[in-house]
């Protein structure tokens, strides 16, 4: 796997080495030791998820608080997203900042979101099957939530804004000023 580091360093996007012929492709998706070699961290992937969504489906900004805090590891298994980390790391230099990167079917890449950060995603394609692998179990009393057009956080989503299907918890989620922060 190909490891590289985003404007926000601990951001990292993971690239599998496809091996593709005449019958199809072959990619070894998740290798912890090359991992945690490359992060210098210790990780325990305990949960995977995985949702279907349509063209326009935004999911987030999601994060859960300690002791509950997850890393999450995602990747897109059809279609093409757009994904983005807020670092909400309190006294971080880049806290405030995001990241966006697009991920698909086609390229494969995955992008490691750790704790400390908020995380959503919006569908570009028609449609999108979305996974990840998270280092700690859901606890909904842990959970919570940055709404997803905060003025301060100014995201571009790269779709139009009528276009974009937000749940109901998604559209009453606080601001990125009224949010709870890891300290």
């Amino acid at each position: 796997m190909k490891f590289t580091r985003t404007e926000i360093p601990d951001v990292i996007i993971a690239e599998p080495m496809v091996f593709e012929d005449e019958r199809g492709y072959f990619a070894e998706t998740f290798r912890l030791d090359q991992l945690e070699a490359f992060t210098g961290n210790t990780y325990n992937f305990c949960q995977d998820n995985e949702s279907k969504s349509s063209f326009g489906v935004l999911r987030g900004l999601h994060y859960q608080l300690p002791p509950f805090a997850q890393t999450k590891l995602v990747r897109v298994i059809k279609g093409k997203v757009l994904d983005v980390a807020v670092d909400i790391r309190k006294g971080s230099p880049t806290f405030g900042k995001h990241v966006s990167v697009e991920l698909s079917e086609t390229d494969k890449r995955q992008l490691l979101v750790p704790r400390g950060f908020a995380h959503g995603f919006v569908v570009l394609s028609e449609a999108a099957i979305f996974s990840y692998k998270v280092d700690n179990y859901y606890s909904p009393e842990s959970e919570r939530g940055i709404i997803y057009n905060d003025s301060e956080l100014n995201i571009d989503w790269k779709i139009e804004t009528k276009d974009i299907q937000v749940s109901p918890k998604d559209q009453i989620a606080p601001s990125f000023k009224e949010a709870d922060y890891f300290t």
